[in-house]
């Protein structure tokens, strides 16, 4: 595939829900098609910020034929499909049509804390059986390990169908490892809103966003800017949304962004157990945003 395609902004696509927690598909046609409206480059369902770890079988499904529908060619889906059983994750591959997927978001195992050889030979095996290209996901806060720049740029190396990786370590310096020495047509995507301007300004691809759920048109010219060396504009934009970003977090991911997107009539707060939707006091500070 065209890598460009996966240059700039990709959505972490919240799964909306109704009061009794099935899928709100009338919600969710809006949030995809004001994303891309929105000039987003590419959605991504099924991440974390979905609640993918709350979903059965046959509402994954349900979401990622949705997400392909509602996009219908307009911009690339990529598919979170990501796990700590290898076996198990490799077998999900058949669970769901990748007609019109352009490549998945593969979480790094989590809870085992593999060493980083386990990691590798993880991806390995994965990518190995994708049928699409595969972008690795370090988010230790999560997971419990991370990616090193060494394994990451061994993968870049050595595995074909690994094309790039959303990195969310927080670290500069690891970042910077990556985009120093990694393959020319390897993505380095970051994994966090607020310090995606300083990774692109590094050399960074881009960035798969939670923030450009509820900021699509802001949040992806500030990153289409910064693409283009035009720092001065990216950084307004950058500026514009830091208070959003920072405060979207407060109460985790995606009870933060699901208020956000409440308060601007989206979709609603509600979220599934063991996640709670943001208390009122959050609720206010998004109004109070919205309002400045």
């Amino acid at each position: 595939m065209n890598l460009n395609k996966l240059r700039g902004t990709g959505v972490a696509l919240v799964t909306p829900f109704h009061k009794d927690g099935s899928i709100d598909f009338k919600s969710f046609k809006k949030l995809v098609e004001r994303c891309i409206d929105g000039k987003v480059d590419y959605l991504v369902p099924l991440g974390t910020t979905g609640e993918t770890a709350t979903l059965n079988k046959d509402e994954k499904r349900a979401v990622l034929d949705f997400v392909v529908e509602v996009a219908d060619g307009k911009v690339p889906v990529v598919l979170g499909l990501g796990g700590n059983n290898t076996r198990e994750l490799i077998a999900s591959i058949d669970d769901y049509d990748f007609s019109g997927v352009s490549a998945i978001l593969s979480v790094s195992p989590y809870y085992n804390r593999p060493t980083q050889k386990g990691i590798f030979q993880h991806y390995r095996m994965f990518a190995n059986e994708a049928p699409v290209p595969v972008i690795i996901y370090s988010v230790p806060s999560r997971t419990g390990s991370v990616i090193e720049a060494e394994t990451t740029l061994e993968l870049a190396a050595e595995v074909k169908n690994i094309v790039g990786i959303k990195e969310a370590s927080g670290s500069l310096e690891r970042i910077m490892s990556i985009i120093h020495e990694k393959p020319k047509d390897f993505l380095v995507i970051s994994g966090d809103d607020s310090i995606t301007l300083p990774i692109l300004a590094c050399g960074g691809d881009g960035v798969i966003s939670v923030v450009a759920n509820a900021f699509p048109k802001d949040f992806s010219e500030m990153v289409r800017q910064a693409v283009d060396g035009n720092y001065d504009k990216a950084r307004k934009l950058h500026y514009k949304l830091f208070n959003v970003m920072n405060t979207i977090f407060i109460d985790g991911n995606p009870s933060g962004i699901k208020g956000m997107l409440s308060v601007m009539g989206i979709c609603s707060e509600h979220v599934r157990l063991p996640l709670v939707a943001a208390p009122k006091a959050s609720m206010n500070k998004f109004e109070a945003i919205l309002k400045s």
